[in-house]
């Protein structure tokens, strides 16, 4: 919960980077007291790098625990998530997703190429 509050304070003081990084994925459990937070790239590192004193001290504070320690790591592995550059290729995906898309399509006489 205080995760997703730092997230959103972070988007509304303009640090979208911040926010995108900390919704994207969860903080994974390492040890007692220490949490791993995975990034896309070494941009996001050093976005975090910056920001990390702030957020060890808003988590800290509200769990009433010193000791938790947040490190920042880049993801090894290729970017699962698509980015989709037209309507075309969003449909294709959504479609390969549920199949029912080929017949809304047809059905409302749907226009795809935008």
């Amino acid at each position: 919960m205080f995760w997703r509050q730092y997230a959103i304070k972070a988007k509304e003081d303009g640090k979208e980077t911040i926010y995108n990084s900390m919704i994207k994925r969860d903080l994974k459990r390492k040890e007692d007291h220490n949490y791993e937070l995975i990034v896309d790239n070494h941009i996001q590192v050093g976005y975090f790098s910056s920001e990390l004193g702030d957020l060890h001290g808003f988590i800290r504070g509200k769990l009433k625990n010193s000791y938790i320690e947040i490190k920042v790591i880049e993801s090894d592995a290729p970017e699962d998530e698509i980015k989709f550059q037209t309507g075309k290729n969003r449909y294709n995906a959504l479609a390969r997703k549920n199949p029912n898309m080929h017949s809304l399509k047809n059905t409302f006489n749907l226009d795809i190429e935008f």
